[in-house]
């Protein structure tokens, strides 16, 4: 019975902490969204007590929040809901995909608008954090090139030390994203294996849950009542349909880690690869300027890129990113210098 106390415990934590977010939505629709999903929280926290009962376990009489609750409730009081809906729907408050921007698909107001496939969300991800990485790469290496450089390093040492830079950032890179990843992945997988289990326990609850958050989102009473029905006869439909609305997670935007890192390491070496390649195919004397150069090039095609997620002026947006590289690089040329001549 030690599950079946601990979804007690996990049920009436959220309870607790709904009434925390509607008391910071006070005066706004979703504070009544939020104290209907604390009473059908404590409703389902009942249904375990009653399991609990029948096993001879004794059912606590009151539930007493532990430090991490009472913490995340000081932070909705101090800086509200919305930056803190990752940490609550990863303690189980249903309904943060209010405030997430909208997904690519349409709320159902109709039964028959339900999709019984699975959904899939075009998107530019890949492509953005493809161009960001190599921006990453070229701004981080150019500058330790340049700093090095203004030293008045040998170019062998310049050669040396742009390598390490590209190692060193590559790695840095790929462990990052793979972490990051793979925590997203099992922060979802943690989610999904609980709404799963929910289902199977209660799905009228769940049912319930979910057309007050339709509700909530401008569908009539009594259709996201029936919409939300519909959905719940599908299992994997009503997960895939209860990770988007009660979690507000999209499962379409989780890849691999391993593809993330590898893709993340590749990007970096990349633009980390510009600023080093003349000491690699020029001549001595002409090495430092083709850095200059090419790192200049790399640095308005990379700002121009940009401007296709930003929707400003490619031209805005390369002189922008040339004028930030150009800066960066000045500083550590600059500091090089005085370095070189300090240690002399």
């Amino acid at each position: 019975m030690l599950d079946a106390l601990n979804s007690w415990k996990e049920e009436k934590r959220s309870a607790w902490l709904y009434r925390i977010v509607s008391d910071a939505e006070a005066g706004t629709p979703r504070q009544v969204l939020f104290l209907e999903l604390a009473r059908a929280a404590d409703e389902q926290a009942d249904l375990w007590a009653v399991a609990l009962r029948k096993a001879g376990q004794a059912v606590p009489e009151t539930f007493v929040p532990g430090l991490r609750s009472r913490a995340v409730a000081w932070l909705v009081g101090r800086v509200g809901v919305a930056p803190m809906r990752g940490v609550l729907a990863a303690m189980k408050v249903r309904g943060m995909s209010l405030y997430n921007a909208p997904l690519p698909h349409a709320i159902p107001t109709r039964t028959d608008q339900i999709d019984t496939g699975r959904h899939k969300a075009p998107g530019s991800g890949g492509l953005r954090a493809a161009v960001f990485g190599v921006n990453d790469g070229l701004v981080s290496n150019a500058s330790l090139i340049l700093g090095v450089a203004g030293a008045g390093a040998e170019p062998s040492v310049i050669v040396l030390s742009g390598v390490a830079g590209l190692l060193a950032g590559a790695f840095s890179m790929a462990a990052g994203e793979y972490v990051s990843v793979r925590a997203q992945r099992e922060f979802y997988e943690y989610q999904i294996a609980l709404e799963r289990e929910e289902l199977d326990q209660y799905p009228q609850e769940e049912a319930a849950e979910l057309a007050l958050i339709y509700e909530a989102k401008g569908v009539a009473p009594d259709e996201a009542k029936r919409v939300a029905a519909a959905l719940i006869r599908d299992p994997d439909q009503a997960l895939d349909t209860l990770a988007r609305e009660e979690l507000g997670l999209n499962p379409a935007e989780l890849g691999s880690p391993w593809v993330a890192a590898t893709a993340s390491f590749l990007a970096f070496s990349g633009g980390a690869l510009i600023p080093l390649l003349p000491y690699l195919l020029l001549s001595v004397d002409t090495a430092f300027a083709g850095t200059l150069i090419a790192t200049g090039v790399s640095l308005f095609g990379v700002g121009a890129t940009i401007s296709l997620f930003t929707g400003k002026r490619a031209a805005y947006g390369g002189l922008r990113m040339l004028t930030i590289g150009a800066a960066a690089g000045a500083a550590t040329w600059l500091i090089g210098k005085g370095l070189g001549v300090a240690l002399g």
